[in-house]
């Protein structure tokens, strides 16, 4: 029987799927004994990794019980398995994933995975897996089912990325991964990378990691695999010195797994569910019981499948890889000006974390300037030392050390801006002092260098009013720190021409930031967005609700902190600060605070340990804040609470829509996933908004039709 006659569901599913190939070839080994050579090839170029998707693992499935039957009657001596030019398999076809008709249907997929990649497990010859290249998710998993391993030193990266995207390694990895190179290893590959910024392995670590028993240069790396096979075949002993002991499995396995959850719970809250169920297959996995361990994946894994988290997260995953990289709005790039040299008025600490990310990247002259002549010898000196840093490090060579830093100047003469092609300002967060900054450098500049405004909340327009070339005037606000945060919003004024714009929107993408076109509106995006969380947060204390109601009522937005914790990160008085600015726009819809500004003058909120972790609300601050809660004022309970902020927050974002702040929904995602940290598996504030309920209930409809959700069948 084929198997896809064991899987009937996924046989009969109609998928869009560009199938990965099995092509068999025997190969004589020099010992005289035969290897039977498995190529996945899906036939498309290098732009096109191979991907593992129902009827690639079918085809798959059918050849390797071919072999298998073969080296059963003793007509082959041994089974590989490697991939075309540059790839082994990117993973799952997760773009099919996603469509899939009902939990039934996704309960299949997982199990098939297991009946596919098992049959390199406990066959009649040995089984080896040559990485040639690009190695992720179900790819890395089947060099897992495997007994041995090599990787190609070349390869781009190898890595087991499911968490970040709402699954788990349900193919095997989970409960194969541990028992080959120890619990805590696993865990890093497993849980600490993906949720990392998706870190991925390279071959050197994957190899030193124990995934991979040998290495082999790019050059002959096919022909020293197979001679290594040819070898071990003759007996050739095999360390793996990082295998689990008795000792790991008995101590070092239960604490590991302790602190894991704990981090996570500490980073990510609890409200994401793949990578917990990660933890509990991975715990399972210390009785080293494969076929307990991969019904314990079916089992999370269907879940996972059918489950909102995993579709949002592909949702999210598709706006950073796709949309961010077309945003919308966008003006013909061929407008853009060149930009030959940078300077930056201010000279304080995001001035020169602006300094040291444009020298790094654009490789251009920078200057700074500021007040006075200290303050600018000082901000140099303290960029200088950060190149100096980043030298020491080695993360830079001791060439570009002394190329960056000549490239970094300061002067108090705003002469010297005259041959800049793009001007920053970084100074107060202040009209005036915006204004009169653009006002004293505009006369000494070109009439082609562009001006930039790096406001988080003032009018952009406003900022422009007294220009004589307002037209070159463009919004460029970064998010803190400056070099980590991938998010730049682009705020286009009524004047701000499109040879600016597209300027701007270069300059961001050689940045390697990630940029989206925003109206001229109080807060643009993530301001006004969590303007209106944070708002919502202190009108609530202010009006009798506990601090420990208001974070249990926004616990299911997925935050990994709470909304206090937020405030003080992002500065009492930056937070005052925002909260005057939306309040003074929209006095219906946003809240002023008296408690936060008397908050921020005494400079409390949170009670912090000796790490500067926080302990809770500070006592001081729960009395400051009870002094300004008017009599007769009635808390509401969590459930009000949550009802109030999540609605508050549809009503907000459709008016954002509807005055066209941005083109879609998808831009506010992408804007809060980027720029606030928004968890991937939620898919960005609208797709949860519309699972909530809140959209339907703020304004009778949906942000998305159909909803971001998985299937309810």
């Amino acid at each position: 029987m084929a198997i896809r006659d064991e899987f009937p569901l996924l046989a009969a599913a109609e998928f869009d799927e560009v199938v990965t190939h099995s092509y068999v070839r025997d190969v004589r080994l020099a010992s005289g004994k035969t290897l039977a050579l498995l190529t996945l090839d899906n036939g498309r170029d290098h732009t096109r990794p191979s991907t593992l998707g129902p009827e690639t693992l079918f085809e798959l499935g059918d050849a390797l019980e071919t072999q298998r039957s073969r080296a059963s009657k003793g007509e082959i001596d041994a089974i590989a398995v490697t991939g075309k030019p540059y790839f082994l398999a990117a993973g799952a076809d997760l773009s099919n994933v996603t469509k899939l008709p009902d939990r039934a249907t996704a309960a299949e997929l997982p199990k098939l995975g297991h009946r596919v990649l098992g049959l390199l497990h406990k066959a009649p010859v040995p089984t080896f897996v040559f990485i040639n290249g690009l190695a992720l998710g179900g790819g890395l998993e089947i060099g897992l089912n495997a007994d041995y391993r090599t990787i190609n030193a070349a390869a781009p990266a190898v890595a087991l990325p499911e968490t970040f995207l709402g699954l788990l390694p349900g193919w095997g990895g989970a409960t194969i991964l541990p028992n080959l190179i120890g619990i805590e290893r696993a865990l890093k590959v497993v849980i600490e990378n993906p949720l990392k910024q998706n870190r991925v392995l390279k071959p050197q670590e994957a190899f030193e990691l124990g995934i991979a028993d040998a290495i082999f240069g790019s050059a002959n790396y096919l022909e020293a695999s197979i001679q290594w096979a040819d070898a071990v075949l003759g007996g050739k002993k095999v360390d793996r010195q990082h295998a689990p002991g008795t000792l790991e499995r008995t101590v070092k396995w239960p604490i590991a797994l302790k602190i894991a959850r704990e981090t996570l719970e500490k980073r990510l809250g609890t409200v994401a569910l793949a990578p917990y169920r990660a933890l509990d297959i991975m715990e399972l996995a210390k009785k080293n019981d494969r076929e307990a361990g991969f019904a314990a994946e079916d089992a999370a894994l269907a879940e996972l499948i059918a489950g909102d988290q995993f579709v949002a997260s592909i949702y999210a995953f598709d706006l950073v890889q796709k949309r961010a990289k077309r945003p919308a709005g966008a003006p013909d790039k061929a407008l853009a000006k060149r930009v030959s040299k940078v300077g930056i008025i201010g000279a304080g600490l995001m001035a020169s974390q602006f300094a040291l990310l444009f020298v790094r990247r654009l490789q251009v002259p920078v200057i700074i300037t500021d007040l006075d002549q200290a303050r600018v010898d000082k901000a140099v000196a303290g960029i200088h030392g950060e190149i100096d840093t980043l030298a020491e490090k080695g993360r830079i060579s001791g060439d570009e050390k002394h190329r960056l830093r000549a490239l970094i100047t300061g002067t108090v003469d705003k002469a010297d801006f005259a041959d800049c092609d793009w001007v920053i300002e970084a100074v107060f967060e202040e009209l005036s002092v915006k204004q009169q900054v653009f006002a004293e450098v505009e006369p000494h500049l070109s009439e082609t260098a562009v001006m930039a405004t790096n406001t988080s909340s003032l009018s952009v327009e406003q900022i422009g009013a007294n220009l004589a070339h307002p037209e070159r005037l463009v919004g460029f606000h970064f998010f803190n720190p400056v070099a980590v945060m991938p998010l730049i919003e682009v705020v286009k004024t009524p004047s701000t021409d499109d040879a600016t714009l597209a300027t701007a929107m270069r300059v961001a993408k050689d940045l390697k930031k990630n940029a989206v076109i925003t109206r001229d509106t109080p807060g643009f995006v993530v301001n006004r967005v969590l303007a209106k969380l944070l708002g919502e947060a202190m009108h609530a204390v202010e009006q009798g609700s506990s601090f420990e109601d208001v974070v249990a009522a926004q616990r299911a937005f997925g935050f990994p902190m709470d909304p206090f914790v937020l405030l003080d990160l992002v500065g009492l008085k930056v937070g005052a600060h925002v909260l005057d600015t939306h309040h003074g726009a929209f006095p219906d819809r946003f809240f002023e605070s008296k408690a936060l500004h008397e908050l921020a003058e005494q400079g409390i909120l949170l009670e912090k340990d000796s790490k500067g972790e926080s302990k809770g609300i500070d006592k001081r601050a729960r009395k400051i804040v009870a002094k300004h809660t008017p009599a007769g004022a009635k808390p509401l309970s969590v459930e009000e609470l949550r009802l109030r902020i999540e609605d508050g927050l549809a009503d907000e974002i459709k008016r954002m829509l509807d005055d066209e702040v941005v083109e879609a929904a998808e831009d506010i995602d992408l804007c809060m996933i980027l720029g606030a940290g928004w968890p991937f598996q939620m898919g960005g504030i609208t797709p949860f908004l519309d699972r909530s309920g809140a959209s339907q209930r703020a304004f009778g409809g949906t942000f998305h039709d159909p909803q971001i959700a998985g299937p309810k069948a």
